[in-house]
């Protein structure tokens, strides 16, 4: 049942798995889940989270271009197993993020004001337009692939959904390795 729910609302199911997304990033940024809620890790493993994320976002990065890759090439098994590795991979990455982040609350950027307000600050407006974007077109390129065949998909949106959905995603990967290199390295 839930299958057939899923298959002929998948629009409003992605545009629900959407909002619940982008509500707890914004609740977790903007302190709104308590702490008490969450069990407290030790300051080892918060102060590891933005780098076990990095390279989170660096394997996502390569599993997404990958998939993109095997489509291409007719190789669709490979590219469903990539793109499954790499929703995986940005499970794990915002599970880590949220969790740090209503711990922590935002990193302050430790560089210049000139930086930061020239540099970063546009960065990391760039990296969360493009991820709020690109949010919605994954879940429904994912629905629809979970939910149809393959001679299905061809006919579907999925294949024009799934190059925006990627690239989006690839590009906000990207700057999210800046902005943690502006962050923990250079600064």
């Amino acid at each position: 049942m839930l299958y057939a729910t899923v298959r002929e609302r998948t629009r409003a199911v992605a545009a629900l798995l959407s909002a619940v997304s982008l509500a707890l990033v914004f609740a977790a940024a903007g302190g709104r889940i308590p702490e008490s809620v969450l069990p407290r890790a030790s300051d080892a493993v918060l102060h590891a989270i933005p780098h076990v994320n990095t390279v989170l976002s660096l394997l996502a990065i390569g599993t997404i271009a990958a998939g993109w890759r095997a489509v291409r090439r007719g190789r669709i098994d490979r590219h469903r197993r990539l793109m499954v590795a790499s929703a995986g991979l940005f499970g794990a990455f915002l599970v880590l993020y949220l969790y740090r982040i209503a711990l922590e609350g935002p990193t302050s950027f430790p560089g210049p004001d000139a930086v930061y307000a020239y540099l970063y600050l546009p960065l990391l407006a760039i990296h969360i337009l493009l991820a709020m974007v690109a949010i919605p077109l994954v879940y429904y390129a994912g629905l629809l692939a979970a939910t149809r065949t393959v001679p299905e998909l061809r006919e579907s949106p999925h294949p024009r959904v799934g190059r925006a959905a990627a690239a989006l995603w690839l590009v906000s990967f990207t700057l999210g390795i800046v902005v943690y290199l502006l962050l923990y390295v250079v600064y």
